[in-house]
């Protein structure tokens, strides 16, 4: 069982659009590994595709054992994230299917690919002023944002301290409410940031606008979750994946 089978309750084309999206959200930040035509060449790899009536598709899965298993054999692969991925095939026109005969099997078009790689596009408005008040978070807010929020923040173990939901009064007299972050380095903010303001575009709309702060007080009615911290894990030394280093994707051939 995989994280991305614990979100498929139901099998990922009959999943209410909610589930779907969360699916999708989690598959960008999962490390998976598609399958190619031949060992890499460097940082050159190309895919191994099967031609289909609507085009071409590519196989990937979140384990290499999944991949071995629908080929029958081994494969080689590259490994990359989710999101990576789906950045490099939307605009090639390439089906994606992830975890063939898993829970979790899904068969992404291309069209699916492009909403993901724009939904991941999305930045957090980071001119919003600091807010002139800050108070207990609605009870709608809490229900949309409290188990997603969590949820996503299990994944930034190490990185964070805790996080808050608020109300925000700012002095214009505007309402909404924030995400509160502490204990998070300067230099990871925006990544962080980022992260929790693509958690907000994978969401159904939520009842009130939500944005992203860093280290303000907060009200004794917030809404925290704590995290315990454990240490980064460190890179190995033995042979890498080609694709492995999200900064440095392979040049994929098609």
């Amino acid at each position: 069982m995989t994280p991305l089978d614990a979100l498929c309750e139901a099998p990922f084309h009959e999943l209410p659009d909610a589930a779907r999206a969360r699916v999708l959200n989690r598959l960008a930040d999962t490390e998976i590994v598609v399958a190619l035509a031949d060992e890499p060449e460097g940082d050159r790899v190309e895919l191994k595709l099967f031609d289909l009536a609507e085009g071409r598709m590519a196989v990937a899965a979140d384990r290499e054992d999944r991949l071995s298993a629908f080929f029958d054999a081994p494969v080689a692969y590259a490994a990359l994230p989710g999101r990576v991925l789906a950045a490099m095939l939307a605009p090639e026109n390439v089906t994606l299917m992830v975890n063939p005969s898993a829970p979790s099997e899904m068969l992404l078009s291309p069209e699916t690919l492009g909403w993901l790689s724009e939904a991941l596009s999305d930045a957090p408005d980071e001119d919003q002023v600091g807010p002139a008040s800050l108070s207990a978070p609605s009870a709608q807010m809490i229900a949309a944002l409290a188990g997603p929020l969590a949820t996503r923040l299990e994944d930034m173990s190490g990185l964070v301290e805790s996080a808050a939901l608020v109300t925000a009064e700012w002095p214009d007299g505007g309402r909404g409410h924030l995400i509160v972050v502490h204990g998070v380095a300067e230099a990871r903010r925006a990544v962080l940031a980022k992260a929790l303001a693509e958690l907000i575009a994978f969401l159904p709309p939520l009842p009130d606008a939500c944005d992203v702060a860093f280290d303000l007080p907060l009200p004794e009615n917030a809404l925290i979750i704590r995290l315990e911290k454990t240490e980064a894990r460190q890179p190995g030394t033995g042979p890498v994946a080609p694709g492995s280093d999200p900064e440095k994707p392979p040049i994929l051939r098609f």
